[in-house]
């Protein structure tokens, strides 16, 4: 059988998060990010989504490593979750590696993970098959790197999160040489960043935000507030050089930012003059024009340090009229509604209140269609599989590649479980993988089908109902208890319940005959009171018979 490069991506295509990719070559593997999804308003009580990793735990023999891009949650926030399953090294760019760090620190189960801190440009081997190197490219977080893997069937470029930014504010530029060096000793397959492929145009440096920031600090009264992602540290260290332009001092709210920010320090990666940050509890003790708080919560997420602002529910910060808050950040797709209710409430309190809409307050860290141009032009690969992004995106990246005559023996716009497979010959979609969302749920997890997740989104929508019924050896013997949770009002219930325990005793002497065992009873029950309560209300709640 003629040897193949299987591509297999298990997260991030078709969708927004969860990135995770399989490469796969005779007795090798080699994985290439593994993120999470946040949940929607449609998953009650899910915490987290991550990837499906079942191919690869049928194949841990095979799995020589890891590879991370950069340091974003969508990139490695499932690590904790999938290394003790998958029992594995990790590869990673000196950042990422401190945040994945701090990530393990927290889980018993992961205390023997092994994290290799990678150097871009130095070769790593994995396997018999594959070795690989990491090149600079520019994102919103330092550290930010592209892989180059090398095959016996040639090599794959995968470039991760990336912006072409020619003054970023770490002072490190994509690796524009070392691209197109590889491109002029030909690519095999390429692997872009698609988040951003509907966008016209360039995308903004982020030295832009410099001015926007200053601005809303110098011109603010009162305190003020600025909500980003906890790993943009490039944006945290510009937040704390205006504070200290303007004699503010700084504190963070918010474990996840507090974590970071001091692993940060601890690496170099922050410059923080002594004497800046103080811990909450001492801004209470200074004017409100002298303090900036740094918090997360940018995306509106329920359990965050803003929304519990926000909602008058923090411990140890409330709004006071004439705070600013500077919302650093855009809505990731399907957190519009949060962020919208987290704006709501804080105008609410008489906050100002800087966002997307109104200030240039955040500059994405994602390539537009123009920069997109350029990665396909310097790598000019022979096949393309755009990556990260709903299928609309996966779509626009394809037709730009398709409309500059590239990539002509194969463009794929594959989706979580496609396996591509590249011969000598030709590149051929050839099989479907498990690679549907894993859900959450405190120490437990569920799929797609989890009959939990669909109860839950029963529940949410038209509540339960209980009946409790005493059955004997005749049938009931006394009219069935009823009672509701988010059903309908308790007032209105009184009247509905005791009719439709008539109706139940009705039913049961008319056909007693047909209940005779527990589960017939729980059935017969069910379908009586589904069709009763239907009919007088309008509304299907869940039904929970008990029979005594």
């Amino acid at each position: 059988m003629e040897p193949s490069i299987r591509v297999i991506p298990l997260g991030g295509l078709g969708e927004i998060g969860k990135n995770m990719m399989a490469l796969e070559y005779a007795d090798d593997i080699v994985v290439i990010d593994c993120g999470v999804q946040f949940a929607s308003d449609d998953l009650p009580g899910i915490d987290l989504i991550i990837p499906d990793i079942s191919y690869l735990i049928e194949r841990s023999h095979k799995v020589k490593g890891i590879l991370i891009t950069h340091g974003h949650e969508d990139h490695i926030g499932a690590l904790p979750f999938v290394l003790p399953s998958l029992n594995v090294p990790v590869y990673a760019p000196k950042l990422a590696h401190g945040l994945i760090s701090v990530k393990v620190k927290e889980r018993s189960n992961c205390k023997n993970a092994v994290l290799h801190s990678v150097d871009p440009g130095s070769v790593y081997e994995f396997g018999d098959n594959f070795s690989a190197s990491w090149f600079r490219v520019c994102h919103s977080i330092p550290d930010a790197m592209g892989i180059v893997i090398d095959t016996p069937m040639g090599s794959v470029v995968h470039t991760g999160d990336f912006k072409i930014d020619h003054t970023p504010l770490d002072g490190f530029p994509i690796d524009i040489a070392a691209l197109a060096k590889k491109g002029s000793e030909g690519i095999l397959l390429l692997c872009s960043d698609s988040t951003y492929a509907e966008v016209p145009g360039f995308t903004p440096s982020e030295s832009i935000l410099l001015d926007e920031l200053d601005k809303a600090v110098r011109e603010s009264e009162g305190r003020v507030m600025i909500a980003t992602f906890a790993s943009l540290i490039t944006r945290i260290q510009l937040v704390i050089d205006i504070a200290v332009k303007y004699g503010r001092k700084v504190s963070i709210v918010g474990r996840s930012m507090v974590d970071n920010v001091k692993m940060a320090q601890e690496m170099g990666y922050l410059n923080i003059p002594d004497n800046t940050l103080i811990p909450i509890g001492q801004t209470n003790n200074l004017p409100p024009n002298e303090i900036v708080l740094l918090t997360t919560g940018s995306q509106g997420e329920p359990t965050s340090a803003l929304s519990r602002i926000a909602k008058n529910d923090h411990r140890e910060v409330q709004v006071m009229p004439g705070d600013t808050v500077v919302i650093s950040a855009t809505p990731i797709p399907g957190n519009e509604l949060l962020v919208s209710r987290t704006i709501d409430q804080l105008l609410r309190q008489e906050a100002i209140v800087l966002y997307d809409k109104l200030s240039t307050v955040h500059v994405h860290g994602h390539a537009s269609r123009e920069e997109l141009k350029i990665m396909l032009g310097l790598t000019r690969p022979k096949y393309f599989v755009p990556v990260h992004g709903e299928y609309r995106h996966l779509i626009a990246h394809a037709k730009l590649a398709w409309d500059m005559g590239l990539a002509e023996s194969g463009i794929f716009v594959l989706e979580d479980g496609d396996v591509l497979e590249i011969s000598s010959q030709n590149a051929v979609v050839t099989d479907h993988v498990a690679a549907g969302p894993v859900y959450l749920d405190g120490s437990t997890t569920h799929s797609t089908e989890s009959q939990v997740l669909k109860d839950r989104r029963y529940l949410s929508r038209d509540g339960i109902v209980v009946i409790a019924c005493k059955w004997g050896v005749d049938g009931l013997e006394e009219s069935p208890k009823i009672m509701s949770s988010g059903f309908i009002e308790i007032e209105d219930t009184n009247d509905l319940f005791e009719s439709l325990g008539f109706e139940l005793e009705r039913v049961s002497a008319e056909n007693y005959g047909g209940w005779d065992n527990e589960d017939s009873i729980k059935t017969k029950i069910r379908q009586v009171a589904r069709k009763f309560i239907q009919e007088q209300v309008r509304k299907r709640p869940m039904i929970v018979p008990i029979v005594l």
